[in-house]
């Protein structure tokens, strides 16, 4: 743990609403100086969409991150299914107002938030350790993808796609 310690305090604050205040590089490169080989491995392969449920070594708040994504991604397809379909479904894992009337940025960004939300309740119980870490590494990936939208880039797709002009 004390390993830890002294790399977690080091760490920029994250905040939903900021850009990442390092990249996952630069994260990743500076864990590297501090983790054991295996720790390492397993916090560089850690991915913010991944599914896989599959038993692993991996700790608890991987697998349990991993349901949670499985099940959100789950329950939005059944909820825009059947959105589509003129049928009324509840969701179990998220409130329809996420998606419900935003444009296609808003609805990313209010599900990037989410997830966000599910790692924040998880991280009131690690502070200094290897799960604390792995948080972070999510969360660092939710803020790159939040940065890396392009909102006239995205216009102009979506401009050419529906045939809308403003």
């Amino acid at each position: 743990m004390d390993k830890f310690f002294y790399l977690i305090a080091q760490l920029p604050r994250l905040s939903f609403d900021d850009g990442p205040p390092i990249s996952i590089e630069v994260f990743l490169e500076e864990a590297r100086k501090w983790m054991r080989p295996s720790e390492y491995r397993l916090l560089a392969g850690i991915d913010l969409f991944d599914t896989s449920t599959a038993k692993s070594r991996a700790p608890e708040l991987v697998h349990a991150y991993r349901v949670f994504e499985r099940a959100f991604r789950t329950d939005l397809a059944q909820w825009r299914e059947a959105a589509r379909a003129g049928d009324e479904y509840v969701p179990s894992t998220f409130s329809p107002a996420l998606v419900r009337g935003a444009d296609p940025l808003a609805t990313e960004r209010n599900l990037l938030e989410h997830r966000w939300r599910f790692l924040e309740e998880r991280e009131a119980d690690h502070h200094f350790d290897l799960q604390f870490l792995i948080i972070y590494h999510l969360k660092l990936q939710i803020l790159s993808r939040l940065a890396s939208f392009d909102t006239e880039w995205g216009r102009q797709v979506f401009q050419e796609v529906s045939g809308i002009r403003e």
